[in-house]
């Protein structure tokens, strides 16, 4: 499978060397074939040093070569629907980077549209193809710490020294670039069903939040609690209650390792991640099965998921009153 990337910053370089470590000496089934960017100096150069086979000095000019297999959208979220709608046109299947779009009414017109074409699109949030996903989903199913009653996720980086981040017109803010992992993890654990949603944010002077704390309520009682920030550093973890013990998970994004305590807070077991070569080979793979296979989604992350977690994003934002240039 032939992978030609939009877009040549750093989340493009990682994809550049997984691909190369999956090819390896032996010549696996996935190569890093094209990369494009609107100036083909800067293509060229990414295409020497991370070994990339083809340099295009436009996005369209990649997408009209034949050879590409897949399109991996490496281009800053606020241009992740334009790309991707180039892409469709081109009849090139997708995997786009997360957040997928920065609406569901996006999200919803870019996947109509590859399912009446029959092209496979993909939205790569990592943490849903990787490994300890199953392993937790596995432990849970087990009972281990009886029903699940509540779960807290976070995730914060210092973002305000990067324009995009801050910048209304380039849909900046935590939630888009930060949340959608604390969140995806409390879907991932109690389902898409929300009932009632609360949220309140700090917004940056230029209009974009800069920190949140939302709540989430289910059906059941289940009760959901995500922080999310860029003006101050602090953890990735995630917490999982139940009526039987709880789950410690340090990373909401990548996890290497987890812990599940009785209610007493007593270590009951821990729980691993196989070895690794980026992380991001699971979604590759993922994508290079489904299409062999013929599908138009990825099993780990359907577009119901996909559409349903910007869904809720977009409720999220209108809590706070909160649009982007293009939504008003």
């Amino acid at each position: 499978m032939k992978v030609g990337i939009i877009g040549a910053g750093h989340i493009a370089v990682k994809m550049a060397n997984t691909l190369n470590l999956m090819r390896g000496t032996g010549g696996g089934p996935v190569e890093a074939y094209g990369i494009a960017s609107r100036d083909l100096a800067r293509a060229e150069v990414f295409a020497e040093k991370n070994r990339v086979q083809r340099a295009f000095g436009s996005y369209e000019a990649l997408l009209e070569d034949p050879a590409v297999d897949l399109v991996y959208v490496a281009v800053p979220h606020s241009h992740h629907y334009p790309v991707m709608k180039l892409c469709l046109g081109y009849g090139k299947n997708i995997l786009c980077e997360k957040p997928f779009t920065i609406n569901a009414a996006q999200a919803r017109e870019i996947l109509d549209g590859a399912r009446e074409k029959k092209i496979f699109v993909a939205e790569a949030l990592w943490s849903r193809y990787l490994p300890m996903r199953k392993i937790l989903e596995k432990v849970l199913a087990s009972g281990l710490i009886g029903k699940v009653t509540a779960v807290t996720a976070n995730l914060c980086y210092v973002g305000v020294g990067r324009e995009r981040y801050v910048k209304r017109e380039l849909a900046g803010g935590a939630l888009l670039d930060l949340g959608v992992y604390p969140l995806s993890f409390a879907l991932l654990v109690l389902g898409t069903g929300v009932k009632e949603i609360s949220s309140h944010v700090t917004l940056f002077d230029t209009g974009v939040d800069a920190q949140s704390f939302t709540s989430l309520i289910y059906p059941n009682g289940a009760i959901a609690s995500i922080y999310t920030s860029m003006i101050n550093g602090g953890d990735k973890r995630g917490m999982i209650y139940g009526d039987k013990g709880y789950i410690e998970y340090p990373n909401t994004g990548n996890c290497s390792l987890f812990h599940v305590y009785d209610s007493d807070g007593q270590l009951v077991s821990s729980h691993y991640a196989p070895k690794q070569l980026t992380g991001f080979e699971y979604q590759v793979e993922s994508c290079r099965r489904s299409i062999e296979a013929g599908l138009t989604e990825p099993p780990e992350i359907p577009h119901a998921e996909t559409i349903r977690t910007m869904e809720i994003m977009d409720d999220i934002r209108r809590l706070w009153g909160m649009k982007y240039p293009e939504e008003e």
